[in-house]
């Protein structure tokens, strides 16, 4: 008899994508995917380390793991992805539970590690490769709408941010065959998916060298948007320094490509972004601002954003809420300064901003950015929005929601559709993170989804 797996995912949407990876791994060795912990034979925690209280939050819940171990000894654990390649063995010295540690690039040696955990050895393999993409695996989807789906484009990351450990944990930067990424959508598409988003640490630096050519994300983004009108296409996450005018002009031709960006800043201030080597700096930023609202003039942005970097200064978080208020950001990932072990930050840089500090200056930044969106939702009412119909509502049962282009999510009452379908929403009342419509009865033509208005003129600082 199969195997039941339960898989807990923690992180950024990739280890979405390679928590589906893994699954279809298993699947082949005759593991069965279960929602029960209850009813498992093999629980796996998918890890990030990016943050402190990412790490927090895996040791809370390997803790519970490790009572039901205690009532069921024959239950394997395994902490996979970005806190076991930080981690290694260290895991297992200080967690007795834990069975296996496997990092992002040792998903295909699971059944080896398995067999060896069922010998009675402990699991691990943390070496992280220069060529692995699992191009050739089909993903077991384990969405519940199966209406949007995440397809890697790419693995690593070779841009160094002193404060990231995400070149230590992933490796460094390896683009997946353009082929597979094309087949795989186009089987999403088939099976009913009507959005992809294409995930990568930077997708702009995408490309694939064959046959003397080299094929860089703009031109991998106009095929994937070419395989069918009605199909959405999204991507995440952007580099400053990569996001380029060729990108937003296939974007600017592509209706189906969706008006969304999401462009970390993390600072305002040029002193601290150098600090963070982010290779740019304040005005650099800013022209790509300028050019997003130039060849997409109804694009969201979207952004992350550091308080208490070491070194900042009120003047430095202040240029940071200057440049928020100028960018006018419609949603922000918003953190304080965590110090990751390992980092170029740790070893060179004091973390001198008191932790009080720290906390001020990010519930500023919060409170500004709430003003900021409940700002933009407020636009939108009196409009009408092509929506992408993704479930029921939270709050109530009578109610879907969906996502506008723009990546606005919109409830509205459930009517006669079903998760899948695209209508049309016109806005009638929203709050700081959503917004509240009821249909309208309008044809869709996907050649003509986006109405384009003369594109804005951003004002000098």
């Amino acid at each position: 008899m199969g195997k039941k797996l339960f898989i807990e995912t923690y992180g950024c949407q990739m280890n979405v994508a390679d928590s589906e990876v893994v699954v279809a791994i298993l699947q082949k060795q005759n593991y069965e995917i279960t929602d029960s912990m209850e009813a498992a034979d093999l629980i796996l925690v998918n890890t990030c380390s990016i943050r402190e209280n990412a790490e927090q939050r895996v040791r809370a819940r390997l803790a519970v793991f490790r009572k039901y171990k205690e009532k069921r000894p024959e239950i394997k654990i395994g902490v996979i992805g970005c806190m076991a390649e930080r981690l290694k063995e260290q895991l297992l010295r200080e967690e007795k539970s834990i069975d296996l540690v496997a990092g992002p690039d040792a998903y295909r040696t699971l059944p080896g590690l398995l067999d060896e955990v069922e010998s009675g050895l402990k699991g691990v393999n943390t070496l992280l490769s220069i060529e692995e993409t699992y191009a050739d695996i089909n993903p077991v989807r384990l969405d519940k709408n199966h209406v949007s789906a995440f397809v890697s484009i790419m693995r690593g990351c070779d841009n160094f941010c002193t404060y990231c450990v995400v070149p230590f944990t992933r490796g460094r930067e390896r683009s997946r065959n353009p082929e597979t990424i094309i087949d795989e959508t186009k089987v999403l598409f088939r099976q009913g998916y009507r959005e992809v988003t294409l995930l990568g640490q930077n997708v702009n630096s995408y490309s694939w060298k064959a046959n003397g050519e080299d094929l860089t994300f703009d031109s991998l983004l106009d095929r994937v948007a070419e395989i069918d009108p009605g199909l959405r296409v999204r991507f995440a996450t952007s580099h400053p320094k990569d996001m380029s005018d060729n990108l937003l002009i296939t974007m600017s031709r592509h209706p189906n490509i969706c008006r969304s960006i999401h462009l970390p800043v993390q600072s305002g201030s040029s002193k601290i972004l150098l600090r963070m080597n982010r290779k740019y700096d304040r005005d650099g930023y800013m022209d790509r601002i300028r050019a997003i609202r130039n060849y997409l003039s109804e694009a969201t942005v979207s952004t992350d954003i550091i308080a208490g970097f070491p070194g900042e200064t009120e003047e430095d978080h202040h240029q940071t809420l200057s440049l928020m208020k100028w960018a006018q950001f419609d949603f922000a990932f918003m953190f304080r300064y965590s110090e990751r072990p390992g980092t170029v930050a740790e070893k060179r840089f004091p973390d001198d901003v008191p932790d009080e500090v720290k906390t001020r200056r990010l519930n500023e930044i919060i409170a500004l950015q709430n003003r900021l969106s409940l700002q933009s939702k407020k636009s939108d009412i009196g409009k009408v929005y092509e929506v992408l119909v993704e479930g029921a509502s939270k709050k109530s049962d009578d109610y879907f929601f969906g996502r506008t282009s723009q990546n606005k999510v919109v409830v509205f009452p459930k009517g006669l559709n079903r998760p899948g379908d695209y209508i049309h929403v016109y806005i009638e009342d929203c709050t700081s993170a959503t917004l509240l419509g009821k249909q309208v009865h309008e044809p869709i033509d996907f050649s003509k989804s986006f109405k384009y208005r003369s594109a804005k003129q951003i004002p000098n600082e």
